[in-house]
């Protein structure tokens, strides 16, 4: 359903997030909660106004650069649907086909591609201690070309997921739990297990439980972190959880049980990720070159995850949560159990179950991305809101109620 736009707006003039003009984005926990309910909100306008067939287009012209150093399709699309939707053309950076292949430094490519760029999103989060590294080096050499006079405008950076945090899908995740949960102000107390769960692959990042750990504690949640012995996060990412939890009024625990975590929970994320140590490791052995390591690595993680093969979220685990019916949630894909391998992470029938909302939780990225993206440029959101919908552009001329 719609929802009023008004009152969105209404909403965002009580809130203080200025800062979030003319910065980047790397972690949620580096912003107040008036700025993430901010995001939060023009998120939502957005969606409203697409929905209303109002244009929501700031840009008549400019670049949106997109740097990918792993694997994405959600990420991908979620950031050329939102700069697309802003008005901003998307133009993806090959590394193997640009000079970096022939020695050309990050300083270099940073401000050779940011002549007509408003945006830079970058993925990086394959090596503990490099990807979070690289983003904040890149920004640090646009604003010296920009302090310089080298470029007109200061395109300014998203965090589409680094080694330590994935902003951008811990925030789509949330901002589906308010709506499932009828709002913000429902949160507090619900039970969140944020649990490891076997998968047949390796080296999986440690954003993703790091970024919900960091985030969902914020808004007086309980979580659980769960996983086997081993599989430990970042004990930074640890700490910053605990934090909010005390000072936001919920609470965040840890256990080596799968069973105690979903015991009356309200949401269960059963995901799977590479063991903190482990993840060091083999960044080491990728600055030495060392494959037969690497090789070895892989094998021996890949044995340690059999141990573990009861960690699935079953039928049979689905029925100790809160009433047998909380809100099962996954970044995608899943290693579905009997789909799309022999044992994953989810039996295939729970996985149906939930295919809906699932999809839901996956379509608020573009939103939560455009929504950063916004605030980053325009310095007085609400009324340059107000201004496109005076304007009424259709962004789909003659559109047809979809609805009939």
């Amino acid at each position: 359903m719609t929802q009023d736009i008004n009152k969105l707006l209404e909403k965002l003039e009580g809130l203080d997030f200025e800062n979030l003009y003319h910065d980047d984005f790397f972690h949620t926990w580096d912003k107040s909660q008036d700025e993430l309910e901010a995001i939060f909100t023009v998120a939502d306008t957005l969606r409203a106004m697409r929905e209303k067939n109002i244009s929501p287009k700031i840009f008549d012209s400019g670049l949106a650069i997109s740097l990918f150093r792993d694997n994405s399709t959600r990420t991908r699309f979620s950031y050329a649907s939102a700069a697309n939707m802003l008005g901003l053309e998307v133009q993806d950076l090959d590394e193997g086909k640009s000079q970096q292949a022939h020695g050309e430094t990050v300083k270099e490519t940073a401000n050779m591609i940011s002549f007509m760029a408003d945006t830079v999103g970058i993925r990086d989060d394959m090596y503990i201690g490099k990807g979070y590294k690289y983003m904040k080096d890149f920004a640090e050499y646009v604003q010296e070309g920009y302090d310089h006079g080298v470029l007109e405008q200061r395109p300014h950076l998203v965090n589409l997921q680094c080694d330590i945090d994935h902003p951008t899908q811990a925030m789509a995740d949330l901002l589906h739990v308010i709506h499932e949960f009828g709002g913000i102000e429902n949160l507090k107390g619900k039970k969140v297990a944020m649990t490891w769960a076997y998968s047949p692959s390796y080296g999986k990042p440690l954003s993703v439980p790091q970024g919900i750990s960091g985030l969902f504690t914020r808004f007086g949640m309980d979580v659980v972190l769960a996983h086997p012995e081993g599989y430990e996060i970042m004990p930074e990412v640890e700490e910053i959880a605990e934090e909010n939890a005390k000072k936001y009024g919920g609470s965040f625990t840890k256990t080596n049980s799968m069973e105690e975590a979903f015991k009356d929970a309200d949401i269960v994320y059963p995901k799977s990720w590479a063991p903190f140590a482990a993840m060091e490791e083999r960044t080491d052995l990728y600055a030495k070159g060392d494959q037969k390591g690497i090789d070895e690595l892989e094998q021996r993680l890949l044995e340690q995850n059999k141990e573990h093969m009861d960690w699935a979220c079953t039928e049979e685990m689905m029925k100790l949560t809160k009433d047998g019916k909380a809100l099962y949630m996954h970044c995608l894909p899943a290693d579905i159990t009997g789909l799309s391998c022999e044992d994953g992470e989810v039996d295939e029938s729970v996985f149906d179950r939930y295919r809906d909302p699932l999809y839901k939780e996956a379509s608020f990225k573009p939103y939560i991305i455009a929504a950063m993206i916004f605030l980053q440029k325009v310095k007085d959101p609400k009324a340059t809101i107000e201004k496109l919908i005076e304007a009424n552009k259709e962004r789909l001329v003659d559109k047809e109620d979809e609805n009939k």
